[in-house]
């Protein structure tokens, strides 16, 4: 099954979304046996989209054929019905292959990256959107993070150019600038939290408009994500002040410890878990024995 644009949309925004990470061997190749099977097992949870290689994916260590291999894999292995998304960075000449390669890959949908490194000015970022919209009949949505944080009068003029432009994904955390774009769109756009650690922020975005957010935790303690997104979402703020206490504030100490932990500490649970995953390719670097003792003793807890 494949989802237009509008189905996208309305299907991502309807539940929890899973970025699963990308499973390496001891010398960093891509494993994908274990990632079909990884990609099987979590899709058989009430789950609203897989996004195959995205940040807790490390689609920044991925080559364009390696990336290319993760989406297929996705694709073929995940339950009919599943969402399947791909992602697209770099520069635009290479957001636009990445894009029409996931098309043919089978994905339903495109999560756009910050182009890398420069910065940029917001009428070349809104071109940069632009041209990767009429590159691919898939659904696109815009990363907001790092140097491309697109302002609401920015991603109002691409609302209106781009019809399969359907999502805004938030990186920043600025509460005045989802309120703007919200204000100006309101559910032209879905909005998805991308934060890390989003559960950490998810019941006061769901007040400005964001009704879902990308769970890396989905990845190894799958009912207690979906448990917390239902407390979310039925707005029982005193059980997700439990639950943000007993676990995902102090998973956070832990993922703060260190630069680029948000994605270690994800494949460290799959561990504590019995899911191996591999190690993380540099330049990002595992968590110490001691660390992942202290995760899994975490784990323990809500498991």
């Amino acid at each position: 099954m494949t989802f237009t644009p509008t189905e996208l949309a309305r299907r991502l925004g309807s539940g929890l979304l899973s970025f699963p990470v990308t499973h390496f061997d001891r010398e960093l190749n891509f494993d994908e046996p274990a990632y079909r099977d990884n990609i099987a097992r979590l899709g058989k949870y009430e789950v609203a989209g897989l996004f195959a290689a995205g940040g807790t994916g490390e689609f920044f260590s991925l080559t364009p054929s390696e990336v290319d291999r993760v989406v297929r894999a996705a694709v073929e292995s995940a339950p009919e019905g599943t969402p399947i998304v791909a992602p697209a960075g770099q520069s635009t000449a290479a957001a636009i292959e990445f894009a029409r390669a996931a098309e043919r890959a089978g994905a339903d949908g495109v999560l756009l990256f910050p182009p890398y490194l420069t910065e940029a000015p917001q009428d070349g970022l809104a071109e940069h959107v632009r041209a990767v919209c009429a590159a691919t009949s898939l659904g696109v949505i815009v990363y907001s993070r790092a140097n491309a944080k697109y302002s609401a009068e920015t991603v109002d003029a691409l609302a209106a150019d781009c019809p399969n432009l359907v999502g805004y994904k938030d990186g920043v955390g600025d509460v005045e600038a989802i309120t703007k774009i919200h204000a100006r769109l309101g559910d032209r756009l879905t909005y998805i939290g991308g934060l890390p650690t989003a559960e950490t922020f998810a019941l006061p975005y769901l007040e400005l408009g964001v009704t879902t957010y990308s769970s890396a935790i989905f990845n190894f303690v799958p009912e207690f994500a979906l448990a917390f997104y239902a407390a979310v979402r039925a707005e029982r703020r005193d059980e997700v002040r439990r639950m943000l206490k007993e676990f995902v504030l102090p998973y956070v100490e832990i993922r703060n410890r260190k630069a680029g932990y948000a994605v270690s500490i994800v494949k460290a649970g799959m561990t504590a878990t019995g899911h191996p995953a591999g190690p993380v390719r540099p330049p990002l670097s595992d968590l110490t024995p001691d660390e992942l003792a202290a995760l899994t003793t975490l784990i323990e807890g809500v498991a």
